[in-house]
């Protein structure tokens, strides 16, 4: 078959005053083929290829009923291409996984609804575990929920002693106190989900004193649903790669170890200069202005009593009691899920 290029050029060649013969000479075509597009006006037509049959096709079919009769489970690629096997199927199993891909139903996402809080409302906590092994890395990490301001401790342990400063430390930066605070499935947090029925989980005892002495409630998000903690999540991501990962690379390269008390040192200063004083990409505006809308909405950081030999107590701003309150804890569950705090 004549291509469409070749039929042009014998056309031209024509019209410069070549004779059939001096045309045959240059492009190689027999005389009969020129004279006849000489004499026809139309271009040549193709004849469009179909697809050509796959080693696959035979079997689709059957593969399709297979499928339908195991719904709603799906069979397996490896049992399914062993049937066709036996069937004349000479082709891979690679072949037969794809179409059995391309049949499963699409699972639509659930959508993610942004869910906003009040000032003062919300504080949403999580560790980040960073570092393994003989010397442990974790980051706890705290953002409140309206403004997006964070605080970030690094520590060397998961303990419950731990989380009790590393809350301490978090509302003593914040300047105040939120009234909830939103936990995934800490083991310092919960014991027991929905211990006493739907959304009242059984708390640690350590945790119902922590609460009680500052005044928030503890919450906990739905289990395998990270977006439900959605503010802090994507502030853990954001905190390795634009803080953990730029540090211990320098660190390395000056043949240094990052340690806990480093990376505090560290971590201060990148709060403070860069991470609660860029533009928020949800807010569209920093979180240490939002703050200054926040934090009068907060709850006051509490005062101990303090004895001193020979005068009564007198009240100093601190944010931890110096031993845990006294009292059972059923006391603090009925108090705290009834909202009487």
């Amino acid at each position: 078959m004549i291509a469409k290029e070749e039929c042009m050029e014998i056309r031209i060649l024509s019209k410069q005053g070549k004779s059939i013969r001096e045309i045959h000479r240059i492009t190689g075509h027999s005389r009969n083929t020129i004279r006849k597009f000489l004499r026809s006006a139309a271009m040549p037509a193709y004849k469009k290829r179909g697809p050509r049959p796959g080693k696959l096709d035979p079997f689709k079919t059957f593969l399709e009923e297979r499928q339908k009769a195991a719904a709603p489970h799906r069979l397996p690629a490896t049992v399914l291409a062993r049937e066709i096997r036996e069937l004349g199927y000479d082709g891979s199993e690679r072949m037969v996984r794809l179409f059995l891909a391309a049949l499963a139903p699409v699972k639509e996402l659930e959508p993610v609804v942004r869910f906003e809080t009040e000032p003062g409302r919300q504080m949403q906590a999580d560790w980040v575990e960073l570092r393994k092994g003989k010397q442990p890395l974790h980051a706890f990490v705290a953002t409140l929920g309206f403004s997006r301001f964070s605080f970030v401790m690094f520590t060397t342990s998961q303990s419950f002693e731990v989380l009790r400063q590393c809350h301490e430390e978090a509302f003593s930066f914040f300047g105040g106190v939120p009234r909830e605070v939103l936990y995934d499935n800490m083991k310092t947090v919960v014991l027991e989900r929905n211990a006493f029925g739907e959304g009242k989980h059984r708390f640690h005892s350590g945790l119902w004193d922590v609460a009680k002495h500052f005044g928030f409630m503890p919450r906990l998000c739905r289990p395998y649903r990270a977006q439900t903690k959605g503010k802090v999540e994507r502030f853990n991501r954001y905190l390795r790669y634009s803080f953990y990962y730029p540090l211990l690379s320098r660190l390395k390269q000056a043949g240094l170890t990052l340690d806990a008390a480093t990376a505090n040192i560290e971590v201060r200063k990148w709060l403070d200069e860069i991470a609660n004083c860029r533009i928020h990409s949800e807010t569209e505006e920093r979180p240490c202005d939002r703050l200054d809308l926040e934090q009068p909405a907060l709850l006051p950081l509490p005062c101990r009593q303090t004895v001193e030999p020979g005068r009564p107590n007198t009240a100093v701003p601190a944010s931890w009691p110096l031993t845990p309150l006294q009292r059972p804890v059923a006391i603090y569950e009925q108090m705290l899920q009834g909202g009487q705090l």
